[in-house]
This record gives C-alpha cells, sequence and structure tokens, in this order.
C-alpha cells in the first residue's frame, strides 16, 4: 500500500489530517511512526518556508513522500501578528492558553469593527520524484472579546469565521473540517495526492 507522511508531532493537527485525507485509500503516518525525527525547527520568515522545510526534511530522513503544514493567524489591527510565530507567540513552551491569552491581552479594548483576522495554512508536498507542491487555505473572520468553546486547539476559541455564528472552538469539529483554513488548503492539495498516488501505489 502507498504511504504518506505528515509532517507532525502535534496530535490535534494529526487528527484533523486523517479526516482530511479519508478516501485516498493510502497508509497515512505521522512523526510518532519515527521517533528519533525530533522537533524539526520552524526558522523561515514565511509559512511557505517553514511547511517547505518540514517536508523536505522529512522526505530526507523517511524517503516517503510527505506533507506538511504551516499555519497562523493574521490579525489586521496588530500587522498580521502573530503570523508566522502563531504556535511560540507567548514564547517558547508556550500553550494553546497562553498563546490566546497574550492575543486578548493585545487586543483588550479594541472594537469590533478593528478585529478582523484571517488564518492561512499553507501546505507542502515533497515527492521523491523531485517534485515540491505549495498549496494555501485561507479563512477571514474576527477576533472575539473572551475564548469561546472547548473544541480544536490553537486559537480556535477566540477566532469567529465570517458568516459564521460559532467560533472554530464551539464547531463541531465535523463542521470545522469542511470550512477552515486547512480544508481549504487540503481541499485543493487533495486532488495532487489522488493523482500521484494513481501511480504510485
Amino acid at each position: 500500500m502507498a504511504q504518506l507522511v505528515i509532517a507532525t508531532h502535534n496530535r490535534d493537527k494529526a487528527k484533523e489530517f486523517d479526516a482530511l485525507l479519508g478516501g485516498l485509500g493510502i497508509e497515512i503516518f505521522t512523526l510518532d511512526a519515527f521517533p528519533a525525527i525530533g522537533p524539526i525547527l520552524e526558522d523561515a520568515e514565511t509559512l511557505e518556508g517553514n511547511a517547505l522545510k518540514k517536508a523536505r526534511t522529512v522526505f530526507r530522513l523517511t524517503g516517503m513522500p510527505a506533507v506538511a503544514d504551516d499555519t497562523g493567524l493574521e490579525v489586521y489591527y496588530l500587522n498580521d501578528e502573530p503570523g508566522v510565530f502563531s504556535s511560540r507567540y507567548a514564547g517558547p513552551g508556550a500553550t494553546y492558553a497562553d498563546n490566546c491569552r497574550k492575543l486578548l491581552d493585545r487586543m483588550k479594548g479594541v472594537p469590533q469593527r478593528r478585529r478582523c483576522a484571517r488564518f492561512r495554512s499553507v501546505l507542502a508536498f515533497v515527492t521523491p520524484g523531485g517534485s515540491e507542491m505549495l498549496r494555501e487555505g485561507e479563512r477571514r473572520g474576527v477576533i472575539t472579546e473572551i475564548p469561546r468553546g472547548v473544541f480544536g486547539f490553537g486559537y480556535d476559541p477566540v477566532f469567529l469565521p465570517d458568516g459564521y455564528k460559532e467560533t472554530f472552538g464551539e464547531m463541531e469539529p465535523g463542521l470545522k473540517n469542511r470550512v477552515s483554513h486547512r480544508a481549504l488548503a487540503m481541499e485543493v492539495l487533495k486532488p495532487i495526492l489522488q493523482e500521484y498516488f494513481k501511480t504510485h501505489r
């Protein structure tokens, strides 16, 4: 059976990828299957750079086609912060709650009309044949004044997507996996994966 590695140790992301990649008929691994591969330093200046670095590194170390994701929350009032630093906004070792707390502190007193933001998710696909592809998904919304909901992860409880009454943290996971930034990125990458694995079984 054809195999694909998702370049993440993050179990929350792994769950989303598992849902998003259903129906491909391939065996999917995360980095938990490769304990020798530790954290990959995300030191690029862009989401695209980090996604490519992770996918290239995992392909080099496993010899298997790899998909990597880098996602950032860009808040316009904060000049697109936290952006590429989203996962470590509150410092090294920050928890999801730490990052949300720092963001809400920075946005304290900012009126609703100025709380606009967007989530961007960039997916990189690297193959043994030397191909490298990038695809992106974007979801616009606003930052809430307090966290709402217990689902999801990261900034989900403080991000209210345009056109919805629930934050990502309040959404049932099945709905989020249809409308999120990562889902939109996978929507454009998945046909490429399907075509690749037709001839690489």
